[in-house]
């Protein structure tokens, strides 16, 4: 009954726009005919905000699947490449923070590791917020960065790579069975740049699960939350491997990480020797690094929603240098 009530409600929904396209292109014909420009830039303003209305109607309907309305564990994971990449790894993680909050999305820290010298090696971070899974999903997998090294005193463009992995945040309802004893659970003291807000005490968490070789880490907050807050990343963990068993994808999130390299990535950021930034699946660009850099990522992660659902038309999108 509900869903025929809601194929009704779509229908009339669809005549209402059509009707209503219709009677705007209408008075503009009309206008044009009359000479009236009132009343055709009255009719234009009238298709931009259809235009606009349609545009929402078409993200909303992107964002129907099981779990998009979740919230979303992000890691941001550096790949070989000593400072150069734990860099570029801290470059993103910035990019998302900006990217949520910009979208009103709330952002807490799960666990950070400092690098070497700058940067970071790797970290976690929970995106709370309505859609946040939705709209995030498709930021998994390897990201590339060309640039001038601020780290090499001969100035050289270097190449950096950096992985992002995002997981939902399981509903408590789903089962997602956990055996105590594939866990290993080990609790240490946290690093972090120093100074008198280091951990003291062993409250950090990392829980290792044997079967899968999954390692999740928690150590911003209480040993107690830390270890909590650990499970719920592990639950999601899971929960995204069996997804890909359902949908029939055979390589599973851990072993999906073993290279960080050419070859993998889903976008490339070239800051010199020109500047852009290119997704390598949908070929959507921007000539504004700085501007994705500090958040902007809603048109590639659009494009990105709309490719899972219309699928790949098998052209191979040309890699930039």
């Amino acid at each position: 009954m509900r869903e025929r009530q809601s194929l009704e409600t779509s229908i009339k929904t669809i005549k209402q726009i059509e009707q209503e396209l219709e009677d705007n292109l209408g008075m503009i014909e009309l206008g044009e005919e009359e000479g009236d420009e009132d009343v055709v830039t009255e009719a234009e303003d009238a298709l931009a905000k259809m235009q606009a209305e349609m545009g929402k109607r078409q993200v909303a309907a992107l964002l129907s699947g099981e779990l998009d309305n979740a919230n979303c564990f992000l890691e941001v994971h550096s790949g070989a490449g000593g400072t150069e990449s734990q860099d570029w790894a801290n470059m993103l993680l910035r990019m998302y923070v900006r990217w949520a909050e910009k979208n009103g999305f709330k952002v807490e820290v799960q666990s950070r590791t400092d690098g070497d010298e700058a940067g970071i090696k790797n970290a976690s971070i929970m995106i709370r917020g309505e859609n946040a899974y939705g709209w995030a999903k498709t930021e998994s997998g390897v990201h590339r960065l060309v640039r001038i090294s601020p780290f090499d005193s001969n100035d050289r463009r270097h190449t950096s790579f950096s992985s992002v992995w995002i997981y939902p945040e399981i509903d408590d309802n789903i089962d997602i069975e956990i055996l105590d004893k594939d866990l290993r659970i080990d609790t240490y003291r946290s690093s972090g740049a120093g100074g008198q807000h280091v951990n003291t005490t062993d409250s950090a968490v990392r829980i290792t699960h044997a079967p899968t070789g999954i390692v999740v880490t928690s150590s911003e907050k209480s040993q107690h939350q830390n270890r909590a807050n650990a499970m719920n990343a592990l639950r999601a963990r899971l929960y995204d491997i069996e997804m890909k068993k359902r949908q029939e994808s055979i390589q599973d999130a851990h072993d999906s990480k073993t290279d960080i390299g050419w070859g993998h990535q889903i976008r490339s950021y070239v800051l010199q020797p020109y500047q852009l930034v290119k997704d390598l699946r949908t070929g959507v660009e921007s000539t504004s690094p700085d501007n994705v850099l500090d958040g902007d990522l809603n048109p590639f992660m659009e494009a990105a929603l709309a490719h899972q659902v219309t699928g790949s038309d098998g052209a191979v999108v040309e890699d930039i240098e």
